[in-house]
This record gives structure tokens, C-alpha cells and sequence, in this order.
């Protein structure tokens, strides 16, 4: 019998496995079934199903198509018409909307002249002054997503009201979507610009961001919009978008403010 004491067994302590850390599961963000509905009928429109002008189905068919009720499509038409996008005609349905409709045609310029309302003084008088195909240099490729030297068409108009000259405007489009724009069919077209970029090339604006500075006014608008050396001006820079959200045009436009003022209705 052996005289030596048993070897002591010290226990191995391991660390705790690390816990494995899961994020925790978002919770779906939740969306009124009218807004689901409005959603599905935006898709048709950016896929073209119904052009600028045409009637789309009755609630009635449509509620049919998505089935869900009458109600909750009407609500999903009463957004979009609010937004401009559709257009209801008392008795004969509800149309996509288009820029040469009348509530449509003011929907981005918000100059009202002080002496009456928006409108009130007909048609703008337009005198082109270039229409012109350039290279995009960086601020106008960065406004419409293109690569520094792409293709623009870049336009210099002045619209006026009453033989006076009150907005001087800058614009760039890429070039591809609106290829064989010219001068003389800026010129000749009667009714706004935008409703000629929806008939003549497909594309409509549906959306605009603005950023507005007031700003002296250079040599350029001196002689162009007619005002005396540092007249104040306001200075727009809008970047208007199609359906699908992709930006395909830079205007920026110089206001007169002697006689206009910019109005916008908020809520």
C-alpha cells in the first residue's frame, strides 16, 4: 500500500460560452389598406398601364381587381387626386392627370402676380434664348444622377406676363430621354413644358424639390429680365422627378418680385 496521498484533481474552469447576439426582429411598420391600394395603383401608372390622359378603371372594377371595397379604393383615388396624379370628372370618371390640365398646369410655379391670382394673367409669353447640347459638369450630374460629361440638353428661356419679362430660367434634362428636343419646338409648342415632355417624349413629372435664396441680380438679368443693377431676386432651384423617382430635370429659375410674389400653401 502505497504511502503517497492521492493526487488532488483541481477542477478546469472554462469561460461561459459568449451568448450569440441577435438583433431583435423589427416589427412590420403598419399601412392602412387604402394606402396599400394606392400603392399597387402608383405601380400601374410608373408601368405605364394608363397614359396621362386616360380614364382608369371605375372603384367599382377596381375593387373588384384588388379585392378589397368600393370605399377603400375611393379613399386610395381621393390621395392621388389630392397629389395631382388623378383627376376626377364629374360624371365621366377619373382620368391620369396631365400638365395641361388646369389645376395641374400651376402645380410647380407658385409666382402669383400682387394684382390677382395665379393665372389671372393668361399665358406666360416664352422667348427661348438657347436650346443647346452640353456636357454636364458637376453640380448638374450630381442633381440628375449622371456621370460628370454626360449628355444634357441645357435651355435658357424668359417667360412674361404682360410684354414685362419676370422669370429667367436655366434648365438641364438628360439628353438621352428627351433626344431631337429643339428650340423651334419649344417655341411652337402652345401649352406648358411639362405637358409637352409628357406627349412628345414620354416622360412626366410627378414631384419637385425647391431650394429658394434671394439673390442680386448679375448682368444676365439685367438685361434678360430688364431690372436695374442689384435688383433683389429670388433665386429657385428645383429638381423635378418622374414616377419611378428618378430625377430628370434641373431648373432654376430667377424671380422677379417687384410685382409677383411666391405663395405656397402648406398642411
Amino acid at each position: 500500500m502505497s504511502s503517497f496521498p492521492d493526487p488532488v484533481i483541481e477542477p478546469v474552469l472554462t469561460a461561459p460560452e459568449p451568448a450569440i447576439w441577435q438583433a431583435p426582429t423589427p416589427t412590420p411598420a403598419f399601412s392602412p389598406l387604402y394606402r396599400q391600394i394606392k400603392g399597387l395603383i402608383l405601380n400601374s401608372l410608373r408601368a405605364g398601364e394608363w397614359k396621362p390622359g386616360e380614364m382608369i378603371p371605375s372603384e367599382m372594377d377596381l375593387a373588384a381587381r384588388f379585392h378589397v371595397s368600393q370605399g377603400t379604393v375611393r379613399k386610395a383615388i381621393d390621395e392621388l387626386a389630392a397629389e395631382n396624379l388623378l383627376v376626377r370628372r364629374q360624371g365621366k370618371g377619373t382620368f391620369v392627370a396631365t400638365h395641361s390640365e388646369q389645376q395641374v398646369q400651376f402645380r410647380f410655379l407658385k409666382l402669383v402676380p400682387d394684382s390677382g391670382a395665379r393665372g389671372s394673367e393668361g399665358p406666360a409669353q416664352r422667348d427661348i434664348i438657347e436650346c443647346k447640347r452640353n456636357r454636364a459638369n458637376a453640380d448638374v450630374a450630381r442633381a440628375l444622377d449622371l456621370h460628370n460629361g454626360d449628355n444634357v440638353l441645357q435651355v435658357r428661356r424668359v417667360l412674361s406676363f404682360g410684354g414685362t419679362p419676370i422669370i429667367l430660367e436655366d434648365i438641364w434634362l438628360p439628353a438621352a430621354p428627351f433626344k431631337g428636343l429643339s428650340a423651334e419646338q419649344l417655341t411652337n409648342y402652345q401649352g406648358p413644358m411639362y405637358a409637352l415632355f409628357e406627349t412628345e417624349f414620354n416622360v412626366r413629372m410627378v414631384r419637385a424639390e425647391e431650394k429658394i435664396r434671394a439673390i442680386p441680380a448679375t448682368t444676365l438679368h439685367e438685361q434678360l429680365l430688364k431690372v436695374a443693377p442689384g435688383t433683389p431676386l429670388l433665386s429657385v432651384e428645383r429638381i423635378a422627378y418622374t414616377y419611378r423617382d428618378e430625377p430628370m430635370e434641373l431648373r432654376r429659375g430667377y424671380y422677379r418680385t417687384d410685382t409677383h410674389y411666391y405663395h405656397n400653401a402648406l398642411g
